[in-house]
C-alpha cells in the first residue's frame, strides 16, 4: 500500500449525516421556546429561519440527486422565496403554529431525505452544485458542513454549548476542502474555513467555498 492511499481519510457516509443532524437536534431541543427569535450568532437571520435555512439545504441537496437523469448544469428547479426581505430564501418553511418541536421535525425529515438519497443512490451518479458537480459522498459532506457550522450559529444565539465530532470535522474538511492544510484542531479549522473563528497564523476569512468536485 502506497503512503498516500494509508493515510487517505475514510469516506463520508450517509451513517456520517444522520448522526450529524441527530446531534444538532438533540442540542436544538434544549433551547427555550422563547429563545427562536433572536439572531443566529454573526448571521442576520434568527434562529427560526436559521432552521428554516439548514432544512432546506438539505432537502435541496437530496432533491439534486433524485431525478432519473440529475441536472449537471443548474438546480432542479423548486421555487425559493424569502418571506421578508434580508430572510433566506427556501423551498422549505415550517408551520409556525406548531411551535419549535414542529421546526425540529421539520428539519429532521429533510435530514432523513438526504441521508436516504446518499445510501440508495450509486457512487457514479453526479449531480450540480455551485461549487462543483458532485457525488452523494459530496452531498452527505456538504450536509454535514451545513449542518455543523449553522448549529454552530444556533448555539451562539440560543447560548447553547456545541463542540462535533473531530474525527466527522476531520473527514469534511478533507472531502471538500482539500486547500486547507491539514489541522490537529480540525472543528477550529472548520469554522475558520467557512468564515466563523479566527485561526492562529491565519488570516480571517471573508470569502469561502468548498470544492464538491469528487478528486482522481
Amino acid at each position: 500500500m502506497s503512503d498516500t492511499a494509508a493515510h487517505k481519510p475514510a469516506p463520508v457516509t450517509a451513517d456520517d449525516l444522520d448522526e450529524a443532524v441527530r446531534l444538532a437536534v438533540d442540542l436544538l431541543r434544549k433551547a427555550p421556546a422563547s429563545a427562536w427569535e433572536g439572531k443566529a450568532g454573526s448571521l442576520e437571520w434568527d434562529c427560526w429561519e436559521t432552521v428554516e435555512h439548514l432544512s432546506d439545504d438539505l432537502f435541496a441537496y437530496a432533491a439534486q440527486m433524485g431525478p432519473r437523469t440529475p441536472p449537471l448544469a443548474g438546480d432542479v428547479p423548486f421555487h425559493w422565496e424569502s418571506r421578508r426581505p434580508g430572510g433566506p430564501a427556501n423551498a422549505i418553511h415550517a408551520d409556525r403554529s406548531a411551535g419549535s418541536e414542529g421546526l425540529l421535525q421539520v428539519l429532521e425529515a429533510s435530514g432523513a431525505l438526504l441521508v436516504a438519497m446518499v445510501r440508495t443512490t450509486p457512487p457514479h451518479v453526479r449531480a450540480y452544485h455551485g461549487f462543483g458537480v458532485s457525488d452523494p459522498e459530496g452531498f452527505a459532506a456538504m450536509g454535514i458542513v451545513e449542518t455543523l457550522v449553522h448549529t454552530h450559529d444556533l448555539a451562539a444565539g440560543l447560548d447553547l454549548v456545541w463542540s462535533p465530532p473531530a474525527d466527522l470535522c476531520a473527514r469534511v474538511l478533507a472531502r471538500l476542502f482539500p486547500h486547507i492544510p491539514v489541522s490537529p484542531d480540525p472543528w477550529s479549522t472548520l469554522l475558520w474555513a467557512t468564515g466563523r473563528a479566527d485561526l492562529p497564523d491565519h488570516p480571517r476569512v471573508t470569502s469561502w467555498r468548498w470544492y464538491g468536485t469528487p478528486q482522481p
